[in-house]
Formats: C-alpha cells, sequence, structure tokens
C-alpha cells in the first residue's frame, strides 16, 4: 500500500513520453513572427482600448433603483456638452459606468461630477453614484510611461538573470520570447477590447515572471543532459528536454489556469481584465516555452553548445 502511494496517482503526461517537438520548429517561429507583427499592427489599428489610467478622464459608476434605462440616461449625460460621453452596463443590470473625457484642472472635473450627478438624478430618481475616478491627462502620461519603463526593465532584469545562470544563447532566447509573449499579449488586448490599464500591466508583469520561471526549468534539464548525453546531438537533447519537463510545465500551468479561472468567472467587472489577460498568457507562456524558446536555443546554440554530432541518441545513450 505505501509503495503504490509513493508513486504519483496522475501523471498528465506518461513518463516515457518522446513527442519529436523540434520536427516544427521552423513552423512555430514563423507562426510566432506573424503573431507579433499582426499584434503590434492592432495595437495601433484599431489600437488599444486605454483604461483611465492611462488615457485620463473620469469614471462614474452608478446603481439606478431598477433595470437602468440607458438611453435616457445617455440622453441625460450628454445634453451638458462635457464632451462625449460612454455609458455601459457594469455587471448587473442596475449597475452603469459612465466615462467622461477630461474636463481640465480639478475643479472643471468636480463641476462635471455635480452636474452628472444632478442629471442622473432628475432623469432617473434615486439613482446613487457608488465610485469616482478622475485621472489627469498629466497624470495618466505619466502612468503610461512608468508602465512601459516598469515592463522593458523586467524583461531587461530577465535576460541579465538568464544570461548570468546559463549560456548566452540561453538568454538571448529568453529574452526573444518574452518580447514575443508580451507583443502577443498586447495583441490579444487589442482584439478582446479589454482596458489596458495598471491592472493588466500587473498582468503582463506577472506572466513575465511566470514565464521566466518556466523556461528556466527547461534549461536546467537541458544543460544537464547536454552533460549526461555529450554525444547526442542537440536537436534531440532539446527534445528529450522537453519531454523530460512536460508534466512539470503542463501541471504548474494547469495550477495556475485554475486558480485564476474564478476571478474571471466571478471576480466582477473590476477584476475581469486582470484574469482574463493572466488566462491567456498562461496559456501563451507554456506553449512558446516548447515551441519558440527551444527552437530558438536550437539555432543560436547549434556551434556553440554542440560543436561536434557525431552520433545517434541510440548511440548515445548506449554510451
Amino acid at each position: 500500500m505505501f509503495r503504490a502511494l509513493s508513486r504519483p496517482l496522475f501523471r498528465i503526461v506518461p513518463d516515457n513520453t518522446r513527442i519529436p517537438f523540434m520536427k516544427g520548429a521552423v513552423a512555430g517561429l514563423i507562426l510566432s513572427a506573424f503573431l507579433s507583427i499582426a499584434s503590434v499592427v492592432l495595437a495601433f489599428y484599431p489600437g488599444l482600448a486605454r483604461g483611465i489610467d492611462f488615457q485620463g478622464g473620469i469614471v462614474m459608476e452608478i446603481r439606478t433603483p431598477a433595470e437602468a434605462d440607458l438611453a435616457r440616461l445617455r440622453a441625460a449625460a450628454s445634453a451638458l456638452n462635457l464632451g462625449d460621453v460612454g455609458l455601459q452596463q457594469f455587471g448587473a443590470p442596475d449597475a452603469v459606468l459612465i466615462r467622461l473625457p477630461v474636463q481640465g484642472d480639478e475643479a472643471g472635473t468636480q463641476r462635471a461630477v455635480a452636474a452628472i450627478r444632478a442629471a442622473l438624478e432628475a432623469a432617473t430618481p434615486g439613482t446613487r453614484v457608488l465610485r469616482v475616478e478622475a485621472v489627469g491627462e498629466r497624470v495618466s502620461s505619466e502612468l503610461f510611461r512608468g508602465g512601459m519603463i516598469a515592463l522593458a526593465l523586467s524583461l531587461l532584469a530577465m535576460l541579465v538573470y538568464i544570461w548570468f545562470r546559463f549560456e548566452w544563447q540561453f538568454g538571448i532566447a529568453a529574452i526573444i520570447t518574452l518580447i514575443l509573449d508580451t507583443t502577443k499579449t498586447v495583441g490579444f488586448l487589442a482584439v478582446t477590447q479589454i482596458e489596458f490599464n495598471l491592472q493588466t500591466i500587473a498582468a503582463i508583469l506577472t506572466i513575465v515572471g511566470f514565464s521566466v520561471n518556466d523556461k528556466v526549468v527547461v534549461f536546467d534539464r537541458m544543460r544537464e543532459n547536454l552533460r549526461k548525453y555529450k554525444q547526442m546531438p542537440l536537436r534531440d537533447v532539446v527534445d528529450l528536454s522537453i519531454n523530460e519537463t512536460l508534466n512539470r510545465s503542463i501541471g504548474t500551468s494547469a495550477t495556475l489556469f485554475l486558480a485564476a479561472l474564478p476571478l474571471a468567472l466571478f471576480g466582477g467587472d473590476a477584476l475581469a481584465g486582470f484574469a482574463w489577460t493572466m488566462l491567456f498568457g498562461i496559456v501563451l507562456s507554456t506553449s512558446s516555452s516548447i515551441f519558440i524558446t527551444a527552437p530558438l536555443v536550437l539555432y543560436t546554440g547549434a556551434k556553440a553548445l554542440r560543436p561536434k554530432e557525431a552520433t545517434t541518441p541510440a548511440q548515445a545513450a548506449v554510451s
């Protein structure tokens, strides 16, 4: 009984799995490059749905006594001539999110909020304002610049870390993959029109950290196998290392995915953007470790990591 319990009761992937991942190395790199280029294009056109953090303006969350009549509320708010006013349901049928453009200084913001409050109360008596957020143009531009700097610094820190821990080929492969993962995540935000704000920046930074951790595990196994099988061709070493770490990679990703899924489904609109970005990034980083990072190591390290490839995998194993 104890012998049976000492063994894993469930294995996602059998231990003797030998999938030839590197046969699709070229296709994986081409597809990844295409998706990243398309993501960059989508980030500019139609563009990202910038949140109040990066765009500036006023956000008001209101609650009506019954199901919100968006047409009536929109007419009341538009009559104030405060600019392009946007209204949308926010979760419950009686919850509404109102967006206003920047109203100049703080005094202008206060006047606009008071005018909106009075107009909505007149249109639908009993309407309550639950929260008000206001960010000026200068502050929003500083937040955007700070978010981009934080993202760039995180990529640089990961490059330095992997470069010092492994050979330079691993560092280059990791940083290129992280850039490709980041651009694809931005493309995901552009396609889904999830708000691009400080929360999604935090999600991207979390994805970068998780992605590096996943790649370090594969790199460690590659380095061990390079020393263990000194005559095995690099392509076979890469395939063997991926297969040996596949259980760990998929298991860790699945655990994090299941932890973030309830936030996306039941966390409400306030957490939905962060959670859905995380879910996409988890799947993306796991697949990129196999189909992007590993082929990059294979091609950049062909001469330095395995200068003399003489025998077959079977011969190497025997030796």
